[in-house]
């Protein structure tokens, strides 16, 4: 086995996990954050493990095994995420709590399952209509088209084609896009 790039100990039994593999280095108290450049050698690091040795690590971050079919591509892409979330810190509670809501409305099987994405004040929206460009950017207060401010896209999307369109559905961005 190799040894470990932060291994702080030089023993290590055969077939156990490398300590920089183990969440806290299997040490109870709180591992110190590893630098950046700590943290990209030991995400390099994971390509050079065996699939046993990356099967054993995924173990002890997930606290199961790695599902069946599970690539060893995937299994190093998902060891390299804990790492990252173990350094850097994982996602917001709001981004927890946002996929759990997410994951019940895909589990009930919805069939209008939309995550819903807000416009960010600066984007543009392009579109092709009748051999024409046409730009929309997006405000604080609304959008802009041809220099006129507008509160929704549906209203842009009927002066473009001259019947009534959903805006954001002509525009290619879902149904519940708003100036955020």
């Amino acid at each position: 086995m190799k040894p470990s790039v932060h291994s702080g100990s030089a023993r290590q039994h055969a077939g156990e996990p490398s300590s920089d593999l183990a969440p806290n280095g299997g040490r109870k108290e709180r591992r110190r954050k590893p630098d950046l450049g700590e943290l990209d050698c030991e995400i390099a690091g994971l390509v050079d493990r065996s699939t046993k040795e990356l099967r054993r690590a995924w173990q002890t971050f997930y606290h199961a095994g790695p599902p069946l079919g599970l690539s060893r591509d995937l299994i190093i892409r998902g060891l390299a995420d804990k790492l990252q979330e173990r350094a850097r810190g994982g996602p917001s509670r709001a981004i927890q709590r946002r996929l759990q809501l997410l994951a019940g409305e895909f589990d009930k099987g919805t069939r209008s399952f939309d995550p819903g994405r807000a416009l960010k004040s600066g984007a543009t929206l392009v579109r092709q209509w009748r051999g024409h460009t046409h730009t929309v950017l997006v405000r604080e207060d609304g959008f802009e088209y041809e220099g006129q401010r507008y509160r929704s896209l549906t209203v842009i999307a009927a002066q473009i084609t001259g019947a009534h369109w959903s805006g954001p559905r002509f525009f290619g961005v879902s149904k519940r896009a708003r100036a955020s």
